[in-house]
């Protein structure tokens, strides 16, 4: 479970995150983040909390589905709160195809969505196929 301190809940602060904050967009989930405005040393004493909220509409699936997704997306988030800087507000917002995806291609999706709005090392490149690895080939 997300802590009660890392919870989006006003309003407001959805509509800070997603009209002011960076987009990185995935197959499985959009993810807004508005960086924090403390200082990029690390989350130290009295720094404010990174504070995460989810959007997963009817489009992804029935309830159970949805309840699903929350719950895999919000354990995801917290373990990723520490990348983060701190005072930052992050909205997810599941897709369509998320209710059918498993924990790792949302894992995978979303590290890719944080790598590319914190300036980190793009997405790998996709691995080769295997025959084209065994007869010599590079990758098209």
């Amino acid at each position: 479970m997300l802590p009660t301190e890392n919870r989006l809940r006003r309003r407001e602060d959805f509509a800070a995150a997603v009209r002011r904050g960076r987009r990185a967009g995935r197959p499985l989930l959009v993810v807004h983040l508005r960086s924090g405005s403390a200082s990029p040393h690390g989350a130290g004493e009295g720094s404010p909390p990174v504070r995460a909220g989810f959007v997963v509409s009817k489009a992804v699936g029935g309830a159970v589905t949805r309840n699903l997704v929350k719950r895999r997306l919000r354990q995801l988030i917290r373990e990723r709160l520490v990348l983060l800087p701190p005072g930052s507000l992050v909205v997810v917002r599941a897709l369509p195809g998320a209710g059918e995806a498993g924990h790792d291609q949302l894992a995978r999706d979303l590290d890719a969505a944080l790598r590319r709005l914190l300036g980190g090392v793009p997405p790998k490149a996709p691995p080769a196929k295997p025959e084209e690895e065994a007869e010599g080939r590079a990758p098209r």
